[in-house]
């Protein structure tokens, strides 16, 4: 199953203005990732974290991965990452067990091939509007959190005039944050 994870603020935003290699999240986007404190708990964000981190492989957009400077070649584990890029040069390459793809379905295939009979875990707005257009998300992890950023980056822009049907299969508030857990219908 394909899943995106995301942490976003009340209106939608996923960083905060100004985001760039230098201040990726924006100017008070982390602000989104504050639930994250209580991840070694026993509560609903300890919950949500740790199903993240089981997942089996990763598929994110360029943007997230540089801004992220790349992880350092490991997401979680050394999960296998495909990461949705326009252009592929070939004197770059990634560090760890990144590879770029160009194509969605192609990432797709690719990272539940590598995942097995675990998740795989969609990062960043940019993959998740791809991977959406083409029906490929099965399930969106949504961290709703308590605050209004007002601009940056949004999580569903650039989606088709159509709309996506929805299947809320869970919610679970905690401090700060409201984890909702939505199937899409196909």
């Amino acid at each position: 199953m394909i899943v995106l994870y995301m942490s976003m603020s009340l209106d939608g935003f996923v960083v905060g203005p100004d985001d760039s290699f230098d201040e990726p999240m924006g100017r008070g986007g982390f602000r989104l990732f504050n639930w994250l404190d209580d991840r070694n708990g026993d509560g609903p964000s300890a919950q949500v974290y740790a199903e993240g981190q089981a997942t089996g492989a990763l598929i994110a957009g360029r943007r997230t991965y540089e801004h992220a400077r790349r992880w350092q070649g490991d997401h979680h584990d050394g999960v296998p990452m495909f990461i949705l890029t326009r252009h592929v040069d070939p004197d770059d390459v990634p560090p760890g067990t990144a590879q770029y793809v160009t194509d969605p379905a192609e990432a797709a295939a690719l990272a539940k091939a590598a995942a097995g009979d675990r998740n795989v875990m969609v990062h960043g707005a940019g993959a998740a509007q791809a991977l959406l257009r083409e029906g490929l998300i099965d399930e969106l992890e949504l961290s709703v959190v308590n605050v209004l950023l007002g601009r940056g980056r949004r999580l569903f822009d650039n989606l088709p005039a159509e709309y996506i049907e929805l299947e809320q299969v869970r919610q679970l508030p905690a401090r700060d944050v409201t984890h909702l857990r939505y199937k899409v219908v196909k």
